[in-house]
């Protein structure tokens, strides 16, 4: 369990994935550089944050009639896509409630013991925030239960013949989930979370903010235009925005430019290896193989993973969200398709 102060940026526990040709760039799964402790870029309060405006002003609700009640703020469950924000809400959450985030992984959490170890660790108000709480095993989700609805956690202590069960009471405490496969959590589970909500993917001008005050923390200039041009092709992801924003300062500041305007960014992004849509190599590669080794489609995701030598996860939770949101791809009973626009832009690229 990691026990995290107010003002110290922290990553999820998604996983990085990519190539060599910018997947690594454009996927929105943590690295190591996106908790980098000497500029934290992260809001660290609501006023702060950029994007989700609705969602936002729910949240401000449920922390302020929670505060006069003098309660614990009700279980919340954040789902969607990577890189969109859910950690730093939870993070978010915990500064305007001044109470303390614990954090932790459903994968890290292996047994029983470990959970109660966690909760019981809790002080009154305390957020616990489970990422990927989709992995939870079967047997720790069972014992969630009881924590998240009467506060308790039972125990069995001793074996065989002399064996009983404990009970420990909780105090008040919210337990904050994040996942980004929905279906896969369990319907008990799922019902036990009174505050459900979905992150959506960010518009070019909300990241073209985002971008603009992560560019001002690094200490380095952007005009509107460049921070739009890198906001547009950061694939309505914040973490990949940033991540961008980072990687164009190193070639800003080694040649000596004056700010990110447009001209800039789109040198830079055209040799990081993302495209005018935000596409990388990965991207351009998955729907090439259906244009050409699948005649378009529809193609199942298991051969589309085969031919290209990629885990199915990798293609549905990091490429496939971003394709079919762009209007690139189609999902269909029979299998994958890709649009007119996908021809286009493959035919434009050269990439056909």
């Amino acid at each position: 369990m990691v026990r995290i102060p107010h003002d110290e940026p922290t990553p999820s526990g998604a996983t990085a994935t990519g190539d060599a040709n910018g997947s690594d760039l454009v996927s929105a799964g943590v690295q190591p550089e996106d908790g980098e402790p000497s500029v934290a870029l992260r809001p660290r309060r609501f006023d702060e944050y950029i994007g989700q405006t609705q969602l936002v002003d729910k949240l401000r609700i449920y922390v302020d009639a929670a505060q006069q009640r003098g309660d614990a703020l009700d279980h919340v469950l954040f789902h969607g896509p990577p890189g969109l924000g859910k950690t730093t809400l939870a993070q978010i959450l915990a500064t305007e409630l001044d109470v303390q985030l614990h954090v932790t992984s459903g994968p890290a959490i292996e047994h029983k013991g470990v959970l109660a170890a966690q909760l019981t660790g809790l002080g009154k108000g305390d957020l616990l925030f489970i990422d990927e709480i989709h992995r939870l095993p079967a047997t720790v989700e069972e014992s969630l239960y009881s924590a998240m609805e009467d506060r308790r956690i039972d125990l069995p202590v001793g074996d065989g013949s002399r064996a009983r069960t404990m009970s420990f009471q909780l105090p008040g405490f919210t337990l904050v989930g994040a996942t980004t496969r929905t279906a896969l959590l369990t319907a008990p589970l799922r019902d036990r979370f009174h505050i459900v909500e979905a992150l959506a993917f960010y518009t070019d001008a909300e990241l073209s903010n985002i971008v603009a005050r992560a560019a001002s923390l690094l200490g380095v200039k952007t005009t509107a235009e460049g921070a739009l041009e890198v906001g547009r092709r950061s694939r309505g992801t914040p973490r990949i925005a940033i991540r961008l924003t980072r990687r164009i300062r190193d070639f800003v500041q080694v040649g000596g430019y004056s700010s990110i305007d447009a001209s800039v960014a789109d040198e830079f992004l055209g040799r990081l290896g993302v495209d005018r849509h935000g596409l990388d190599g990965m991207d351009r590669r998955l729907l090439e193989a259906i244009a050409t080794l699948f005649d378009g489609g529809p193609v199942g995701i298991d051969a589309l993973a085969a031919s290209l030598g990629e885990p199915r996860d990798t293609l549905e939770d990091v490429h496939e969200p971003f394709l079919l949101q762009r209007g690139f791809l189609i999902r269909s009973p029979r299998g994958r398709m890709i649009t007119e626009r996908a021809r286009r832009h493959l035919d434009e690229s050269g990439a056909s």
